[in-house]
C-alpha cells in the first residue's frame, strides 16, 4: 500500500503538470511616443472568471495595490477560453510599465475600498502572472508641449516636459526648414514633499513629474505663422509645430472658452475621468482649422486635469491637449480641484463649507509649475511647497481685454487680488478694447442647486459685483457648475437694459457630475426646476463657447458636443446693449453650423424668442422647457453610451459633487 503522504505528493505533481502556465505578452516591445497603442495578450488561465483583471503599473516595481489603472479580462471577446487581448494607448510617464493579472473573488470584495463612482476596487491578493517591462524609445525628444501668451507683444511662451532635465532649447522661424532662431529654457520640477496631503504625497498618488521646461520665443512679427520644435541634439527633438503670432493692433478677436474639462483614460482608475473632454477638443480643433491663419487662443477657467493627487492624470491631460495647445496659446485660471486642501492659508469662517479637500493634496503645486501665465501673482502656501502662482492676471487680445481671477484665494476688498482687479478694470482703454471679459472658476450667479457655495457667492456679490458694474464689464464667465447657463445683463439679481455684465456659466466641457437645478422652495422634492427670469438659457449639454468680437460687437456662442453646432448665441454691442441674433454664424467660422433652435435675447423686449429654420415660430417659454428637456435627454444618452462602452463592469453612481 502506498503511504498517504506519497499519494498526496503524486496528486500534487499531477495537478501541477496538468495546469497550463499563464503567459502575458505585449507588442510592440517598445513604444515611440505618448499615446501610441500597446496590445496585451494572455493565455493559460484556468476556469476564467468575470472578475479576473489586468493591472497597469508604472514604475514596474510598484506594490500590487498601487496600480494606475485596470481592465477586466472579460472585456476581451474570447476571455472564457482563458486567453484574450486588449489594446489601448499608453502615456509616457518617464518610467517603464508592467502588466499583472489577478484573480479576484466576489467573496473578497471590500466595500470600504471603492473608486469615485462607488465601484469596489479590485483586490490584489491572488496574483496569476506578470509581464516583462514595456519601455519607450529614448532620444525621441520632449513631450506635453503647450503654448501660452506672456502678455508682451512679439512673444510666445512654450513649455514641455523631459525625463532628465538636461539643457533643452526652442528652435523657431518663419518656415519649417528655416528654424534659424533659438532660445534656451528654464527648468523646474516639484517633489513629493511639496505635496500637502494624500493621495498626492502617497505611494498611490505620487509619480515623478519629470522636468518642466519654460522658454519664450521673442521678436515675433505680428500675425505671422511660425514653426518651432523643442529639445536638444543629445536627447532628441520634438516634431515641428506651428502657431500664428498675435497681432495687438488687430480689430478682431477670437477665442475658445470653457471650464471643468479634465481628461479621458482608456482604463478604469481610482477617479472618474472625463470622456466628454475628447469631444470638446475634437470640435475646438475643427474650429481652429477653420480659422486658418487667424490668431486665437483657448481659455480653460479652472478644474484643469482633475488629477486631484493622482499624478499620472496630469500627464494624461497634457498628452490629450497637445494637438491644440501646441498650436494656440492655452490660458488657465485656478479651480478648487487644483488647489483646495484642509490647511490652505485663506479659509475664513464663512468659507468652512466652501473650501474642502478638492485638490487631493496638490495645494496648487502642479498647476503653478506646469503653467506660466502673465503677471506675477502668487500666494504663499505656509508649507515647504512653492508659492501658488497664476492666480490673477490680464492681457489684451485685439478688441477685448481679458481678466482672470482666483475664487480660491482672497478676493475681498483690501486683498491684493481685489486691488489688482480694481486697478486693472479702471485702467482699461475702452477706445482700444471696447469689451472686457472677466473669468474665474466658481460662479457669482447660477440656478443650480449649489448650496455649498452660497456663502462665497454672497461675498462675490458684495465685493466683486460693484467693481464689475462700475467698470462696465461686458462678460463674466464662470465654471465649477457643470452646465451651460446664460443670464441677462444683471446687477443684484435684477435684469437691466444695457451696460451691465452678462454672466455665463461655462463649466460643461467634460466633467459629468451634473448638479440639478435649484428646486422650488415650497416643493423641494418635486422634479420641477423653475427657471428664474434672469436665467435666459440653460442646458445640461456638454460643449464649449467660442467668442468673436469686432470693434462694434462681441458674439458668444455655445457649441454642443453631441453635434458640434451652435445652440445658444448672445450678441453684445460696444455700447453694452444686448442685441437679438438673427444672422448665421458661418461668416465667423466657415465650417461652423447653427442649430435649428436659437435662443435670442433682446432685453428691451424682456422676452426670449426662439427661431426655427423655417418660417414658423413658437412661444419662447415652450422652447426653454423643450431645450432643458433635450439637454437632459442628450446628456443622459451621451452618458449612457459611454457607460455601455466602458470597460468597467460595475455600474457607476452619479455624484452631485462639483
Amino acid at each position: 500500500m502506498i503511504p498517504l503522504t506519497l499519494t498526496l505528493f503524486f496528486l500534487l505533481i499531477l495537478e501541477l503538470s496538468s495546469s497550463t502556465e499563464i503567459s502575458i505578452s505585449f507588442s510592440p516591445k517598445k513604444l515611440f511616443k505618448s499615446g501610441d497603442p500597446v496590445t496585451i495578450k494572455w493565455s493559460g488561465i484556468d476556469s476564467p472568471s468575470q472578475l479576473d483583471w489586468l493591472g497597469i503599473y508604472s514604475p514596474p516595481n510598484s506594490e500590487s495595490p498601487h496600480f494606475i489603472g485596470y481592465f477586466f479580462l472579460s472585456n476581451s471577446s474570447n476571455w472564457q477560453s482563458g486567453s484574450g487581448q486588449i489594446t489601448f494607448p499608453v502615456v509616457n510617464l518617464r518610467s517603464n510599465y508592467q502588466f499583472r493579472i489577478f484573480r479576484w473573488d466576489e467573496s473578497e470584495v471590500d466595500p470600504t475600498q471603492q473608486d469615485q463612482d462607488h465601484n469596489p476596487l479590485p483586490g490584489t491578493k491572488h496574483l496569476l502572472g506578470k509581464s516583462e517591462e514595456l519601455e519607450f524609445e529614448s532620444g525621441r525628444g520632449p513631450e506635453q508641449v503647450h503654448l501660452a501668451l506672456t502678455g508682451n507683444e512679439g512673444e510666445m511662451r512654450v513649455m514641455f516636459v523631459t525625463g532628465d532635465g538636461k539643457e533643452s532649447f526652442v528652435r523657431y522661424g518663419s518656415g519649417q526648414n528655416r528654424l534659424d532662431m533659438v532660445v534656451g529654457t528654464r527648468v523646474m520640477r516639484y517633489e513629493r514633499e511639496h505635496m500637502c496631503d494624500s493621495p498626492a504625497n502617497t505611494s498611490i498618488g505620487w509619480r515623478d513629474p519629470g522636468y518642466i521646461h519654460d522658454g519664450v520665443m521673442k521678436n515675433l512679427k505680428k500675425g505671422i505663422k511660425y514653426y518651432y520644435k523643442v529639445g536638444s541634439d543629445s536627447a532628441g527633438w520634438s516634431t515641428t509645430y506651428n502657431f500664428v503670432s498675435h497681432d495687438g493692433g488687430l480689430n478682431e478677436t477670437t477665442a475658445f472658452l470653457f471650464g471643468d474639462m479634465g481628461a479621458a483614460t482608456p482604463y478604469s482608475t481610482f477617479l472618474r475621468t472625463q470622456e466628454e473632454s475628447i469631444s470638446t477638443l475634437k470640435w475646438i480643433h475643427r474650429d481652429i482649422e477653420a480659422l486658418g491663419d487667424k490668431p486665437t487662443f483657448i481659455s480653460h477657467i479652472g478644474d484643469i486635469s482633475y488629477a486631484r493627487g493622482y499624478a499620472w492624470l496630469w500627464d494624461t491631460f497634457f498628452n490629450q491637449i497637445e494637438p491644440v495647445a501646441s498650436k494656440v496659446p492655452y490660458q488657465v485660471c485656478i479651480g478648487n480641484h487644483e488647489y483646495d486642501w484642509p490647511l490652505q492659508p485663506w479659509k475664513p469662517d464663512w468659507a468652512s463649507s466652501v473650501y474642502k479637500t478638492d485638490g487631493g493634496g496638490e495645494c496648487g503645486v502642479p498647476y503653478s509649475l506646469r503653467f506660466n501665465m502673465p503677471g506675477n501673482s502668487s500666494e504663499l502656501t505656509a508649507t515647504s511647497a512653492p508659492a501658488t502662482r497664476n492666480l490673477y492676471y490680464s492681457f489684451d487680445v485685439g478688441v477685448v481685454h481679458f481678466v482672470y481671477m482666483s475664487t480660491e484665494t482672497n478676493f475681498l476688498e483690501g486683498s491684493s487680488q481685489h486691488s489688482f482687479l480694481k486697478n486693472d478694470l479702471e485702467s482699461v482703454d475702452r477706445s482700444k478694447t471696447p469689451f472686457v471679459v472677466v473669468q474665474g472658476h466658481r460662479p457669482m450667479y447660477t440656478t443650480s442647486n449649489e448650496i455649498r457655495d452660497a456663502p462665497l457667492r454672497k461675498k462675490m456679490l458684495e465685493h466683486l459685483e460693484p467693481l464689475f458694474v462700475k467698470n462696465k464689464v461686458t462678460l463674466a464667465l464662470w465654471g465649477h457648475v457643470h452646465r451651460y447657463e446664460r443670464f441677462c445683463p444683471i446687477n443684484n439679481f435684477t435684469c437691466g437694459v444695457e451696460a451691465l455684465p452678462v454672466h455665463v456659466v461655462i463649466g460643461m466641457a467634460g466633467q459629468d457630475w451634473q448638479p440639478i437645478w435649484e428646486p422650488r422652495p415650497d416643493h423641494p422634492t418635486d422634479p420641477v426646476f423653475p427657471q428664474p427670469k434672469w436665467s435666459m438659457y440653460r442646458t445640461g449639454e456638454f460643449g464649449y463657447t467660442r467668442l468673436h468680437a469686432t470693434k462694434e460687437k462681441l458674439t458668444l456662442s455655445f457649441v454642443g458636443n453631441h453635434d458640434g453646432k451652435v445652440h445658444d448665441v448672445v450678441d453684445i454691442l460696444a455700447s453694452g446693449q444686448v442685441a437679438g441674433y438673427e444672422n448665421g454664424y458661418n461668416d465667423h467660422f466657415p465650417n461652423g453650423h447653427v442649430s435649428k433652435v436659437r435662443v435670442n435675447d433682446n432685453i428691451s423686449k424682456s422676452r426670449v424668442q426662439a427661431r426655427y429654420s423655417g418660417s414658423w415660430y413658437v412661444v419662447g417659454t415652450v422652447v426653454l422647457v423643450v431645450g432643458v428637456l433635450i439637454g437632459y435627454v442628450l446628456g443622459f444618452i451621451s452618458h449612457s453610451r459611454r457607460e455601455i462602452a466602458s470597460l468597467n463592469k460595475w455600474t457607476p453612481v452619479k455624484s452631485e459633487e462639483t
